[in-house]
């Protein structure tokens, strides 16, 4: 039994005549009795109770139409389903994120575009300290991330996509010192006991800048994945935390902000993703979030 042979067995059960069903099916009469002779042959019995004027169902044959009618249905749910996974409307894309990349209002645009556009969907989304990201993509975990760039995005099995760079700020107690000024230069930053993100390690820009222009009088105090781990640390008074711009949005009681007056320093935020997508709602995913020129 093939999915034709049901589907001519419902046009003549739902016209009542051969000739009717045949001329709504595009095929010639003799052509469709052959086929439905040949049906109830493979089944077994009558399925039509033929008279000169109509045909009519026997028992076997409304029970085979309300079966067909089901069967059919289901194949084209299937069909429409496959179909809209291949256009990346359905289907699941995990998001990870390092806490300061959601300031950036970047990633939540992009987020609320996805979602507005393929609702049906599936968004997950975690955050991920930016040294781990590049490793869950690869290990399947995840399969976008925002995160600043840092050394562990060199890789050739994952494409960088730049969003933007921001400056520094220096986070630190509204008692401290250095809170009356306005800005704060490398050079005050001397033997002060700083706060940095792990992804900052000895490989990184900022970590390069800081021991070429302060050397002998780094003090790195503490580093941490976490955004408001940075911030709190700050915050008690264990030390200045070095960090991109868009967190001053970040009110947290007792911390100030102060732009670190550094030009050759910036933040740079980037995307990152698998080089090979097997994944279409990905696929649809980054056609938003990275078009292409």
């Amino acid at each position: 039994m093939e999915l034709r042979h049901l589907r001519y067995f419902l046009a003549v059960a739902e016209e009542g005549h051969f000739g009717r069903a045949a001329k709504r099916l595009n095929i010639v009469q003799p052509a469709l009795s052959m086929q439905i002779k040949a049906l109830e042959e493979e089944l077994g019995g009558a399925l039509f109770i033929r008279t000169s004027r109509h045909v009519e169902l026997t028992g076997a044959g409304r029970l085979l139409q309300t079966e067909a009618q089901r069967t059919l249905a289901q194949v084209e749910h299937t069909r429409l389903a496959v179909e809209r996974s291949l256009r990346g409307e359905t289907g699941r894309v995990r998001v990870g994120f390092a806490g300061n990349a959601i300031f950036s209002g970047k990633m939540i645009a992009d987020l609320r575009q996805f979602h507005q556009t393929y609702p049906d969907a599936e968004l997950v989304i975690q955050e991920v300290a930016p040294h781990q990201q590049v490793e869950a993509i690869l290990a399947g975990q995840l399969d976008v991330g925002y995160t600043p760039d840092n050394s562990k995005t060199a890789t050739a099995e994952i494409i960088v996509q730049p969003l933007g760079h921001w400056d520094f700020l220096v986070a630190l107690p509204e008692d401290h010192c250095m809170a009356k000024n306005s800005a704060i230069t490398m050079d005050m930053l001397a033997n002060e006991p700083l706060i940095l993100y792990e992804a900052h390690d000895a490989h990184e820009r900022l970590s390069l800048l800081l021991n070429q222009k302060l050397g002998d009088t780094l003090r790195i105090a503490h580093r941490s994945g976490s955004t408001l781990s940075v911030l709190a640390i700050a915050a008690t008074g264990l030390g200045l935390a070095l960090i991109p711009s868009p967190l001053q949005q970040v009110t947290i009681p007792g911390l100030v902000y102060r732009r670190l007056d550094e030009p050759e320093l910036t933040a740079n935020l980037v995307l990152v993703r698998r080089a090979e997508e097997p994944n279409r709602a990905v696929e649809a995913y980054l056609a938003l979030a990275c078009p292409k020129p």
